[in-house]
């Protein structure tokens, strides 16, 4: 008799201690939902698990718009598209590029506007010195973003990568020379010369918007 009543109370006993355990346990939990910096300290947590893809590359949705829209590209150069001395320049790089790895726009390209806005530079300064984005805070102008493009290339034409070594100032004064002077040595076109030769569109990341104005102009 006295064994079975001790069996009872301890039965009792136990299930008193798992009930204000599990009350204590809610308690918590509520409190940690209702407690701002608990809430915020979750959100972090989740935060930190989305801000890398699974290979280790920021993911877009992360970035604030004002520093990388969501549609730019790397690797893209942004150049004067009415002028025939640049318009042979891409048109050679296409040419050696065989892994496709540089993309081309217009300055003259809405399109172009979101790059600009990422260099801090505008279409003056661009129709001076053209620019190569090669990807998130990296951008080059003038003689430093030919020989940067060039080393994209495939050899021979990436061995002119050791160039840079020489001073920017004299590189770029070669550069400028030459651009101050392209309209008046080989002239300016109305419309952006890929339009003439459609083939080379696919690598143009502008290509809608260009065969869209020319269909309105004709």
């Amino acid at each position: 008799m006295n064994k079975l009543r001790l069996l009872k109370m301890r039965n009792t006993l136990h299930t008193t201690l798992k009930q204000s355990s599990l009350s204590s346990l809610f308690s918590s939990i509520s409190a940690a939902k209702s407690s701002p910096s608990a809430a915020s300290a979750a959100a972090d947590f989740v935060g930190d698990d989305d801000e890398l893809d699974d290979v280790g590359v920021m993911n877009v949705a992360s970035v604030k718009p004002a520093v990388l829209p969501s549609l730019l590209q790397p690797r893209v150069v942004v150049f004067d598209g009415v002028c025939p001395l640049c318009h042979s320049g891409v048109k050679w790089v296409i040419k050696a590029d065989k892994h496709r790895k540089i993309k081309f726009c217009c300055l003259q390209s809405e399109t172009a506007e979101p790059y600009m806005k990422l260099c801090g530079v505008d279409r003056e300064d661009v129709l001076r010195r053209f620019i190569f984005v090669e990807g998130l805070g990296q951008y080059h102008q003038a003689s430093t973003a030919a020989l940067k493009v060039a080393s994209y290339l495939p050899l021979p034409y990436s061995a002119m990568s050791p160039l840079l070594v020489i001073p920017t100032p004299v590189r770029d004064a070669v550069y400028d020379y030459i651009a101050k002077r392209r309209y008046a040595w080989f002239g300016k076109k109305e419309e952006c010369l890929v339009l003439r030769e459609p083939e080379m569109l696919e690598r143009f990341i502008d290509r809608e918007e260009l065969l869209e104005r020319h269909q309105s102009d004709i």
